[in-house]
């Protein structure tokens, strides 16, 4: 075993570094894109039997080996299934203007990194939010976390405009063409209004929810980004994340925001 690292080493071309770089770079973009989404478990799962596979081959591990290498070979192929619609969002990302600068402004390096973390502004959201619960406006509003939700935003009316309660409320007034859909806040900015989200599939939920509680918490699913609901009917508020859902008294809201959001405020 040290021999083999041992040569291994020495065998080392410039070739190997700048393949060993691209590789590296190719996966973080890979986890980028992912990051936030149940599909990281996936990938991370297919990394790791690749990194057994490689060091069972090493090894010369044979039987062990082949077995590990043909779920690899078909793991490529299940692969492009598995994640067909984080490969057309890369596709689609990758063919608009302006892609390079977006990813380079949101990785983690620190030599990448432009700027520092910006704070979601959550007392405009929650002022918000009791103002449109106290009139019975219907109101669905995402915080974006990992995940930027790109493919979910493609879906609304593209916005990107500063937080403020006058804007929210507006979007959701009654009658309004967005008031429908949902709202996605990124990095402190709303990206996007009037989205479709997944709904949930679960059929055990209290209070026989509508379909914004449940696309509230489809999005939670399917991500780790948090939703706010608004009632129409009830006017109670509600938070869904993590897959779940539960009411939260106006008084308590900002603070169950804080809560919840703590790990990235």
């Amino acid at each position: 075993m040290v021999p083999l690292i041992i040569n291994a080493f020495i065998e080392l071309r410039l070739f190997d570094i700048i393949d060993i770089l691209l590789v590296a770079s190719l996966l973080y973009g890979l986890y980028y894109l992912l990051r936030g989404t149940v599909a990281i478990n996936i990938f991370m799962g297919i990394v790791a039997v690749f990194m057994m596979w490689k060091v069972v081959t090493a090894l010369q591990m044979e039987l062990l080996g082949d077995i590990l290498g043909a779920f690899v070979s078909v793991g490529f192929i299940a692969l492009i299934i598995i994640f067909q619609p984080e490969i057309r969002q890369f596709l689609l990302a990758l063919g608009t203007t302006g892609f390079i600068k977006r990813f380079r402004q949101r990785l983690q390096l620190p030599f990448f990194k432009s700027a520092d973390d910006i704070q979601i502004e959550l007392d405009v959201i929650a002022k918000s939010c009791v103002s449109m619960a106290s009139k019975y406006t219907g109101a669905l509003i995402v915080i974006t976390r990992q995940n930027g939700l790109y493919q979910a935003s493609q879906t609304g009316v593209q916005i990107d405009a500063e937080l403020s309660e006058a804007l929210i409320e507006n979007i959701f007034f009654k009658n309004t063409p967005l008031h429908d859909g949902a709202m996605i806040i990124s990095q402190n900015r709303i990206m996007a209004a009037g989205c479709i989200l997944p709904v949930t599939k679960k059929l055990d939920l209290p209070d026989r929810p509508g379909l914004r509680h449940r696309a509230g918490l489809g999005i939670t699913e399917q991500s780790d980004a948090l939703a706010i609901v608004v009632s129409e009917e009830t006017g109670k508020i509600s938070i869904a994340n993590n897959g779940r859902i539960y009411q939260v008294d106006e008084k308590n809201l900002l603070i169950k925001l804080k809560n919840e959001l703590r790990p990235i405020i």
